[in-house]
Parts: C-alpha cells; sequence; structure tokens
C-alpha cells in the first residue's frame, strides 16, 4: 500500500527524494484573491454569498447567539464533556509554564534595557468543520491564548447544514466551556478576511465583527491561501497545510502499533501524510501487512486509502538509525513518532518537527487530544524554522530603554561615531545636541 523509496547507501540530501504533497499554496492565493477583495469591500454580502456557494448555508446572522453556544454545552454528552474538561486541564498545565517572565538587564550603570511580554490584544481562531470537527482545537487555540492574556478571542469555524447553519454543536460547547462568547459561523478564505478586516455580520449592519490582530489556526488549502495574502494586514500563526506523521522505526518497533499510527492520520484527509523511516525491511513488510488488515475495517477506508497510496506517504528504506535520523530531520515532520529501542536518546538527537512522541506508548492521538501539548504544529518541512502554536505565539517582546543623562554621555562618542561611518549624521545630533561642546 505504501510506495518504497530506498535510500540505503547513503545520499548527501535526501530532502528532494522524500514524499511530500504537492500544494502550490499560490495558485489558490490567486483563485481566493477575489473573494478576499469582496469581502474586504462588501462585507457581510460577500461573506453570505460565499457561504451559500461552498458550504450551502444562506445564514441571516454570522454571530453564533450566545444562548445556542450555552445550549450546545447543555445537551454535550458526558464522556465527550469529560473528555474536553480533561483535555482543557491537561493543556493548561503545560501552557501555564510557557509565560515568559519580564527582565531588565543592567547594561551599565544607569542604563538598562527592559524586555516586557505583551499579549496580543485580538486574536481571531480558525477551527476547521470539513471532512471532521474539531472540538479539540477550539482548546488548543484558546488555551495558549488565555495564558498569554489576550483580551480579546474569537472563534470562527465553518456553518453546518444539518446543525441549522451554525458551527458543530461540540464546537460550541468547547467553546463554552473555556468561557469563549464570540463564535461566528464562518469558513474557508472568507472567514480569515473577515477577521483581518472586520465586516459586519448582518444585513442591517448593526452587528460587527471587530478586526483582529492574530489569525491562528490549523484549516484547508484556501484556508492556508487566504492566510498567506492577508499576512501584514493581520499576523498569522504559519501556514499549516495537511496533516502529516513521519515514524522513525527498529526491529524494536510493533508493527501493528506502527500501522495503526500512520493510519490515525491518514484519517484526517486524502492528502495527509504518512511515512515511516525504518531500517528493517522486515519491519517494513510488516508494516504493509497490518495496513492491509486494518485499513479495510477502518470507519474511512476509502479517504485513508486514497492518502497511503499518495505521493505524499510511503515507507523510506535507510541503512541505518543514524541514516534515518538525517532522514527526519530533512522531512521536518508535523509528528515525528520515534519507535526505537533506546527511544528517548534518538528523540533528544532530533532537530526537526513540530512534536516528537517517544516511544510506544506515545502515540500521535494522544498529542492530538490528551497530552497536554499543543497539536497545532508546522507542516510541509516548516517544522526546520517553525515551532507550532504556544503562549509565545500570543506575545510580543517590547524592548524599554532606560538610560540616565551621565549613562548616555558615557556612550554618546561611540553613537556620534556608528551614526557616521553609516552616513546618518542627524543620528549623532539627536545625541550631541543634548551635550553642547562635549562630543564630535
Amino acid at each position: 500500500m505504501l510506495t518504497r523509496i530506498d535510500l540505503r547507501g547513503g545520499t548527501p540530501d535526501p530532502r528532494r527524494l522524500l514524499p511530500r504533497a504537492q500544494l502550490d499554496v499560490s495558485v489558490a492565493v490567486e483563485r481566493i484573491r477575489p473573494l478576499v477583495e469582496a469581502v474586504r469591500e462588501h462585507g457581510y454580502s460577500a461573506i453570505r454569498e460565499a457561504s451559500v456557494r461552498f458550504d450551502g448555508v444562506s445564514p441571516e446572522c454570522l454571530r453564533v447567539p450566545v444562548e445556542a453556544i450555552r445550549a450546545a454545552e447543555g445537551t454535550l454528552d458526558p464522556q465527550v464533556r469529560a473528555a474536553l474538561l480533561e483535555s482543557i486541564s491537561r493543556a493548561r498545565k503545560v501552557h501555564a509554564d510557557q509565560r515568559r517572565a519580564d527582565h531588565t538587564t543592567q547594561v551599565v550603570p544607569g542604563g538598562t534595557v527592559t524586555e516586557r511580554w505583551v499579549p496580543v490584544d485580538r486574536v481571531g481562531l480558525y477551527v476547521p468543520g470539513g471532512l471532521a470537527m474539531y472540538p479539540s482545537t477550539v482548546v488548543m487555540n484558546v488555551v495558549p491564548a488565555q495564558a498569554a492574556g489576550v483580551r480579546s478571542l474569537v472563534v470562527v469555524s465553518p456553518p453546518q447544514q444539518d446543525n441549522g447553519g451554525l458551527p458543530d454543536p461540540r464546537v460550541l460547547a468547547a467553546c463554552a466551556l473555556l468561557g469563549v462568547d464570540e463564535v461566528y459561523a464562518v469558513g474557508g478564505a472568507q472567514a480569515v478576511a473577515m477577521l483581518a478586516y472586520g465586516a459586519a455580520v448582518d444585513p442591517a449592519g448593526a452587528e460587527r465583527c471587530a478586526p483582529v490582530d492574530l489569525v491562528t489556526g490549523p484549516g484547508n488549502i484556501w484556508v492556508t491561501a487566504a492566510k498567506r495574502l492577508l499576512r501584514g494586514v493581520v499576523g498569522i500563526d504559519a501556514e499549516a497545510g495537511p496533516t502529516e506523521i513521519a515514524i522513525l522505526a527498529d526491529d524494536t518497533a510493533d508493527p501493528a502499533h506502527v500501522a495503526a499510527d500512520l493510519i490515525s492520520q491518514a484519517e484526517h484527509d486524502p492528502l495527509a501524510a504518512s511515512v515511516l523511516v525504518t531500517p528493517s525491511l522486515t519491519l517494513a513488510d510488516a508494516v504493509d501487512a497490518e495496513l492491509a488488515r486494518q485499513v479495510p475495517a477502518a470507519k474511512h477506508a476509502e479517504r485513508i486509502s486514497t492518502a497511503l497510496r499518495g505521493e505524499q506517504s510511503g515507507v523510506v528504506l535507510v541503512d541505518d538509525l543514524e541514516a534515518g535520523l538525517r532522514v527526519v530531520d530533512a522531512y521536518a515532520a508535523e509528528h515525528l513518532e520515534i519507535q526505537t529501542e533506546h527511544a528517548r536518546d534518538w528523540a533528544m538527537r532530533v532537530r526537526n518537527a513540530g512534536a516528537i512522541f517517544v516511544g510506544a506508548w506515545s502515540p500521535v492521538s494522544l498529542g492530538d487530544y490528551c497530552a497536554g501539548s499543543n497539536h497545532v504544529l508546522p507542516t510541509g518541512g516548516c517544522a526546520r524554522h517553525s515551532s507550532g502554536l504556544s503562549v509565545q505565539s500570543f506575545l510580543r517582546g517590547i524592548h524599554l530603554v532606560e538610560y540616565t543623562r551621565d549613562a548616555l554621555r558615557e556612550v554618546a562618542p561611540h553613537v556620534v561615531t556608528l551614526a557616521g561611518v553609516e552616513d546618518l549624521p542627524a543620528h549623532g545630533q539627536a545625541v550631541s545636541v543634548r551635550f553642547p561642546g562635549e562630543t564630535s
């Protein structure tokens, strides 16, 4: 079921040889540009037209009534409620430890620089609602934003035909559990545009969604394209594409576990990537046999089969675990599992991954829901330079520079010198004017 890529014998740069979905976000940007412009110019009417076209819903008001959010919590299945509360509790425990403290550095006597960490004022949190519903993504977006101290949170999620044009009731219930009451039944590129520009949300224009400062959360290629197009108008966390899992495994791995974990991510999307990196041909054969057994029994077998057979998935054969480590670092997976002997030792040597799941008892599914970690992670190789969503995503570092007269006088000649080197004499003059006749 999985294509095999044989890298045994070594390769200087495996990056171009690894399985990867061919997604051209730039093409998608041009496709959604007219829609984004329409939302900027016409607001509600353009959003409503897009909802009819893409979601089959014709909403009278885009904002979800607070009563509907509370009602969704009231009808939540007790087991689902307990699971969401556990997810929230564990995520809060982990994210509370991420909050940075302000710090003041004394550069010289009388001269200090203080770094303050200030939360973004207003954030738009995107929660997908296409092939699957994601109340867990509400948790992953909201918890770090609240831990950072963001004052205004708004959730957007696509309207559902089978819920009267409102987002999925479990998504609404998760919002209620977290105390979020500003929710809009809008999805896709139009949701990102509404968040970036602000817009009326009812026909009379009496109620508005105020623009946000930052948009976070995963989405499909159209959401990703909108985030790319609007970056600068609004901040974004990352361009998150289809989900991906890579597993570095040796002969000690249980093939049934490996196959189940590959399937778990393929279940998300036909474009999801599932990659096994191993020096063991025996394990590769055993995983293939397990996939042949497990996939037909899965609820979403067709979707899973499409993902596993796609160009973005495969088995990569390597000479040994050292070579495997180089491959997974080159791949920079959103989710990386290490199922090897001495798994933690290998995990500590990985440099590029969104999140690393260590050993046989730490599957990606745990991180999706209840590990306490965040499941909004960089995809498409972006883990080489980007991090997953965290409290830091919602904070900005601001420097406070405080110098006394004596401290400035002491460094003034150096400022004047460097201003002269860069041919910016007014910079030097801004210091010299404070000490007539003392600097040159």
